[in-house]
């Protein structure tokens, strides 16, 4: 059907899969940040408005999180069902390493995980300060070994293969793989950012509607901040990145470029767009400027980058989609970088809160960071293939002897499933978005605090129903976030 085999089916329920799976943690990590700046803000200004924004996104981080739970699950039962061959021959390195994610960050974020939702007014400040800490900690932990993992995948060593099967052999060189670094730092600010712009995009909603209170300001002002300064830095990372791929895995740089041979001793020119023809062996329709490809690559104008006909056929990824997805998330960045530099001229001229063009720009940048991360995982894993271990063990060796039918059956019952369950888990979100924080001050929100009476945070019962009127408010913000 449609020329595809199991194999392909495999590969497309994975790629389901950890596509929905990796939205989650990636919001997670930058709410519990977030959390934790906010509280610790109000435990050293007594500003009630960080308390209330903190109530208010500890829902939201309660029900993403869940969801991030039950995707990863998930994912992780694939590797057994369906990459039998790749857990046989890389077991050995990816099993401990997913084991010391459990062993620390899981039990780090769910030993603290309650304290932090339900114990605001049973625990003293400090301690439920140093909760929200350490599940912000466990995050990133998790991210750590993620990333660890993958980044093992993209360049390996510190092992050697006995009996076709990989054994450890140096844990430090297996762990601070040559691409592990940049992966890590790329990932996780690309977590901090789209957080920011979700949050943002709630505070732009709110205003565009004429909810203007000092909770949804501040919920504006340190989500352009973040922008800002992390959008820019962001790029500098992403550079770093650019150039350790450019060294240990060249034919992936090569596709993200469609670039498919040098001539002579020229320079390698940057192509804006096109369309690689991967049969052809060309990319049609090019728009290209001179010397950039080389500038940018290899921070010089005489050095070229390496082409895609220097590898066999069978060793290069596939350009088309490469090519398009990077430029989907270098394009959403550059965007990023602007709605950052917009807000601080408007902050100059003290309309930050009041310029409707940009407020809808900032509503319309809501998912973009969710966006420019799926982009950027597809280039990165597709840019790997044919290979599942980068030089070591092609894909199309790694999966198990499913039919073509079972495989069929089994992604038709991944897809339904998976847009009723986390398609309503969405929806319960942007309820609670619409709904927006409550102010201490407000006659329905008692004062409270560590010792104080206060209605305890209760994620899965915080969404009452719409009054009359608000169905449509409801509805426009699921389709515009």
């Amino acid at each position: 059907m449609f020329g595809l085999e199991a194999l392909d089916l495999a590969r497309i329920q994975f790629a389901f899969t950890i596509s929905f799976h990796i939205l989650f943690p990636a919001i997670t990590i930058g709410l519990a940040s977030y959390l934790a700046v906010l509280e610790g803000l109000w435990l050293k200004t007594r500003n009630d408005t960080y308390r209330d924004l903190y109530h208010f996104w500890s829902k939201i981080f309660a029900v993403n999180f869940g969801m991030g739970v039950v995707s990863g699950l998930v994912m992780a039962y694939q590797f057994g069902t369906n990459w039998s061959r790749f857990s046989d021959f890389a077991g050995a390195v990816t099993g401990p390493l997913l084991t010391y994610e459990v062993l620390t960050a899981f039990f780090l974020e769910a030993g603290f995980l309650g304290v932090m939702l339900f114990g605001w007014n049973k625990v003293g400040r400090g301690l439920h300060f140093f909760s929200t800490v350490m599940v912000a900690i466990g995050t990133l932990i998790s991210t750590f070994w993620i990333l660890a993992s993958n980044s093992w995948m993209q360049t390996p060593q510190g092992f050697e293969i006995v009996n076709g099967q990989v054994i450890p052999t140096d844990w430090l060189a297996i762990v601070f793989n040559p691409s592990f670094p940049y992966r890590l730092l790329h990932m996780a600010t690309a977590a901090f950012i789209a957080t920011a712009f979700f949050v943002g995009s709630s505070a732009a909603w709110h205003l565009l509607r004429g909810r203007d209170n000092p909770a949804i300001r501040t919920m504006l002002s340190m989500a352009m901040w973040m922008a800002l300064i992390v959008a820019p830095i962001q790029a500098v990372i992403g550079d770093f990145h650019g150039l350790n791929t450019l060294k240990h895995q060249p034919a992936k740089i090569a596709a993200i470029e469609g670039h498919w041979e040098n001539h002579g001793d020229e320079a390698t020119p940057l192509i804006l767009f096109g369309w690689p023809d991967m049969k052809e062996e060309r990319t049609k329709f090019a728009v290209e400027i001179p010397y950039l490809g080389s500038l940018i690559l290899t921070h010089s104008l005489d050095k070229q980058v390496p082409a895609l006909k220097e590898f066999p056929p069978e060793d290069r990824p596939n350009s088309t989609i490469v090519f398009w997805s990077f430029r989907v998330m270098v394009g959403l960045g550059f965007l990023m970088i602007f709605t950052g530099l917009w807000s601080l001229w408007l902050r100059k001229r003290d309309s930050l809160y009041t310029s409707r063009p940009f407020l809808h720009l900032a509503l319309w940048m809501g998912p973009s960071g969710l966006i420019a991360i799926l982009a950027g995982w597809f280039t990165t894993e597709i840019g790997r293939q044919p290979w599942v271990v980068y030089g070591l063990m092609r894909t199309a060796d790694a999966s198990s002897n499913h039919s073509f039918l079972q495989m069929s059956i089994t992604l038709v019952m991944f897809v339904v499933v998976y847009f009723a369950l986390f398609g309503a888990g969405l929806g319960y979100m942007m309820r609670l978005v619409r709904k927006g924080p409550k102010l201490s001050e407000g006659t329905d929100t008692p004062d409270g605090g560590p010792g104080k009476k206060r209605t305890p945070a209760r994620p899965l019962s915080a969404a009452d129903d719409p009054a009359d009127g608000e169905h449509e408010d409801n509805t426009r913000l699921t389709k515009e976030i």
